[in-house]
């Protein structure tokens, strides 16, 4: 290695970043994730005071190896409630496939059960059908679909998540869909067929809902640290604790990027001490 390594977990509350230097030296700065009266972005803070650079525009990029980066961006949005505006595009007689779910009660017995509401606002119903052999039952209606997603883009809805019945194995109509959605100028468009092609269409509905809801988020964050330190550098940790390039990370894979760092970690010190059984806290 000819430059600096930098590991940085950004979290809701705190940023650690930890540096490690081509001579050796070793770099741990601890930053409030939010300070904007002094800094942007923490990452980016981290990073220029390491490099001794005087503000963003001034970090010389080339002495940077790579940047390892988790975060808690995704997770807080979505705890929070603060995604994309998103809507729901679904086959016609399923409005309320994602609300009746697998019909699971978290308390079976509770008297007054209080559901949490959806992140998506609202529910497009698009007259089409495709048999589970790939028989097209009703074609698309095409006409309506633009229509409707006319009025929903007026609306100010930004991101669209597309799950059609049987969309999984047939991906016709879901990119058709797709294309007069992008045509609308919508600007997410996730078709379930591309995010989690699963059978069981609640599972990849709600996956395919929350990527839309979180992507935009996501990517607005990491454009703007790539800009700064060189995208080719910068790689983001996923919920399943692999590492992606940031123009292929999105809303699915960030909702447990933080948490996974600390379980690639805490296995890592647990196999150099040799243990292979372990018990981790996140605290």
């Amino acid at each position: 290695m000819s430059g600096w390594r930098f590991m940085i977990d950004r979290g809701g509350t705190f940023t650690d970043i930890v540096a490690l230097g081509p001579k050796g030296e070793e770099r741990v700065i601890k930053l409030l994730s939010e300070d904007s009266a002094n800094y942007s972005d923490p990452a980016l803070e981290g990073i220029r005071r390491v490099l001794s650079a005087v503000d963003a525009d001034s970090i010389p990029v080339h002495e940077i190896d790579f940047i390892k980066m988790g975060s808690t961006v995704g997770t807080n949005a979505l705890l929070e409630r603060k995604g994309a505006r998103t809507a729901l595009l679904v086959t016609e007689g399923f409005r309320d496939l994602l609300e009746i779910g697998y019909q699971e009660r978290p308390d079976i017995f509770a008297l007054n059960v209080i559901k949490r509401s959806p992140i998506h606002e609202t529910v497009i119903e698009v007259r089409e059908r495709i048999s589970a052999s790939g028989e097209e039952i009703v074609a698309l209606d095409r006409e309506r679909l633009r229509y409707d997603l006319k009025k929903l883009k007026a609306s100010g809805v930004r991101s669209l998540a597309i799950v059609l019945m049987h969309g999984y194995r047939h991906t016709e109509h879901e990119t058709e869909a797709a294309k007069i959605a992008e045509e609308a100028g919508f600007d997410e468009v996730c078709l379930s067929s591309e995010v989690i092609p699963l059978m069981r269409i609640v599972s990849r509905g709600d996956t395919t809902v929350a990527d839309a809801y979180l992507s935009p988020i996501i990517r607005d964050y990491l454009s703007t640290l790539s800009s700064n330190v060189g995208g080719n550098r910068l790689k983001i940790m996923k919920s399943d604790g692999g590492l992606v390039g940031a123009k292929s990370f999105r809303g699915r894979d960030s909702i447990l990027s933080g948490p996974a760092g600390g379980i690639v970690g805490a296995v890592e010190v647990s196999r150099r001490a040799g243990f292979d059984k372990l018990v981790t806290f996140d605290r």
